[in-house]
């Protein structure tokens, strides 16, 4: 599986039970970016996206098990320690700011290879930076 994970200046990923930011751009880069593949998540994550992606979203509480090889899942409150070998890449998305944080990204990214970086303007941040990751 292939994760996308949004973080902050420290690997955060909630605080207080909720998402720490998000972006209607970031949304569509990874649209565009699963154009054409299953993209998986929870339904809290689904809440973020239009009611018109529907088509290109798979909805599961258990997505981490249900996603099979080279399908994209969006994680934002799961715990990704139990899958960790089924990795095959993490795009990481980047807000570039500190915020308050509880849950942290918990992947080990020293031992990955970042072999891309895009940077783009967001519509609520001015840099988000996208990082791609491969054993």
């Amino acid at each position: 599986m292939i994760l996308i994970v949004c973080v902050d200046d420290h690997n955060g990923m909630m605080f207080n039970h909720r998402r720490q930011s998000q972006d209607r751009v970031l949304r569509a880069d990874i649209l565009e970016l699963t154009d054409g593949k299953k993209l998986w998540m929870n339904a809290y994550s689904r809440k973020q996206f239009a009611e018109s992606d529907a088509e290109k979203i798979r909805v599961d509480e258990t997505f981490l098990d249900a996603a099979g090889d080279g399908e994209f899942c969006f994680v934002e409150n799961a715990d990704v320690s139990g899958c960790a070998e089924r990795i095959e890449e993490i795009y990481l998305y980047r807000w570039n700011r500190d915020y308050p944080v509880e849950v942290y990204f918990p992947v080990d990214l020293s031992v990955w290879k970042c072999v891309e970086t895009k940077e783009f303007a967001g519509s609520s941040h001015e840099k988000i930076t996208r990082e791609r990751y491969t054993r």
